[in-house]
Formats: C-alpha cells, sequence, structure tokens
C-alpha cells in the first residue's frame, strides 16, 4: 500500500488538525483507526467519509486494537514553518498495549471528528492512509510518526 490524502482532505490537514489544536469546536479530536486491510489510493482516495471508507475494501482492525482519539492536548501547537515555508501536521508518540496476537495490522487511518460526543464514522472526514504495517504478537506496539503530513 501507500501513504496518501483523499481527496476530501487534500489542502485541509492541517487546517484540521489546527482546528483541534485550537478546540474549536470544543469536542472536536483526530482519530487514528488501525486497518486489518489497507487498498490503494486509487480505490479509496473518493471516499468522503470513515463510513464510506470502511465500507470498501479497507477493514478496521478492531480485534485487540483500539481507536486512539487525539485532542487539543495531544496535538502539538501548530504554526508555520516559516524557514522551509511549509506547513505540517504531526502526531505524538501513542502506544497500543498488548494487541491480540496475530491481529496484525496494513495501514492507519486518520480521521477528522468535529464532535466526539455525537460524531458517527458517517460524520468523520477520511484525511490521510499510512502505511502501518505491523505483525501483532502481544506485546505493546508504539507509533513515533512526528510528522504525518507536509504541505508547501
Amino acid at each position: 500500500m501507500a501513504n496518501f490524502v483523499l481527496n476530501i482532505a487534500k489542502g485541509r490537514v492541517v487546517e484540521l488538525f489546527n482546528r483541534v489544536d485550537q478546540n474549536e469546536p470544543a469536542n472536536s479530536a483526530i482519530i487514528l483507526i488501525p486497518l486489518s486491510t489497507s487498498d490503494t489510493e486509487a480505490n479509496c482516495q473518493d471516499f468522503a467519509s470513515v463510513e464510506a471508507f470502511l465500507g470498501g475494501t479497507p477493514n478496521e482492525q478492531a480485534e485487540g486494537w483500539s481507536r486512539k482519539v487525539l485532542t487539543d492536548a495531544d496535538i502539538a501547537a501548530l504554526a508555520p514553518d516559516n524557514t522551509n515555508n511549509r506547513g505540517q501536521a504531526a502526531i505524538p508518540a501513542t502506544k497500543w498495549t498488548a494487541p491480540t496476537a496475530g491481529k496484525n495490522t496494513t495501514g492507519l487511518l486518520i480521521a477528522y471528528d468535529a464532535d466526539t460526543t455525537g460524531g458517527t464514522d458517517a460524520n468523520l472526514i477520511p484525511c490521510e492512509h499510512l502505511d502501518f504495517a505491523v505483525t501483532a504478537d502481544g506485546n505493546d506496539v508504539e507509533i513515533n510518526a512526528g510528522e504525518v503530513f507536509r504541505a508547501t
């Protein structure tokens, strides 16, 4: 598979991360969704919701894994990188505790949720698919992705 930005989020990823960072709206968050099956950019780039994305070939790896919710407290303060003339979005080190052995991942879907108190997958905006191939063996898994998006 590959790392790619979905069409609905192209040009918006930094903005959506910034909305979470600024806590506007108050219950917004970035959601990390481990996938057991991924698909190509060509097949996934047109999905406009997480519901549609997961209704295609990609599947959420829910057994032994969980979605991670990143709020304003988790997102580093965003500021333009004027030295390198770009904007970027980053995720913090994130840990999954002892995913079930044999329940492997292929990718990680990064999504934006404007309202964690009432949103459903139909309301979540799929932003990016990242390669995240993990052979689960019962040990903790930690991702230290840092910057996951850069706009120049």
